[in-house]
């Protein structure tokens, strides 16, 4: 990120911190509104926020890794999960996870791709089990997957990102 984006998006957080009276009751809105102009939470903003706030670094940390909503770590602009719950698993989710794996270059432990179009995470369950198996990309849900219509929706998106460059 350069120096002026840096800039620009610590503004953000400084009105976002005045937005909400610098109230430390007010907290999980803040840090949501950060995350929004972060796509996750930079432990560097984290501390500042403690600090405007009045509280400990540990308080703010503590509700930022105690909700899953929150992010630590940057995700992609495409967050993929994937169900691998009882349903899903069993109807071969684990041969999807592994595809996007490899389609995308991630792993266990590398989770966000290169270019930072993609995030894979997966979910113990998403509340879908008739649609098993069950992939959400961002907010849409897309039921009965196959590797071949993952395959598909990857190459939809590939295809959009292009046309959009």
């Amino acid at each position: 990120m350069s120096k002026a984006a840096f800039a620009t998006k610590f503004e953000q957080v400084c009105a976002i911190l005045d937005k909400y009276e610098r109230d430390p009751h007010r907290l999980i809105a803040i840090l949501q509104e950060i995350q929004e102009a972060y796509a996750y939470l930079p432990e560097d903003i984290m501390t500042y926020v403690a600090t405007a706030l009045g509280v400990t670094p540990g308080a703010v940390f503590g509700v930022a890794t105690f909700y899953s909503h929150f992010t630590l770590e940057p995700k992609g602009k495409y967050v993929i999960k994937v169900c691998d719950g009882t349903a899903c698993h069993v109807k071969k989710s684990g041969d999807i996870i592994r595809l996007l794996e490899t389609e995308l270059g991630l792993n266990a432990k590398k989770k966000t791709s290169d270019d930072m179009l993609f995030t894979l995470e997966t979910v113990a369950c998403l509340g879908a089990c008739g649609l098993a198996p069950v992939v959400v990309l961002n907010e849409d849900v897309y039921g009965a997957m196959t590797k071949e219509k993952t395959l598909a929706l990857l190459q939809k998106i590939r295809e959009e990102e292009a046309a959009d460059a």
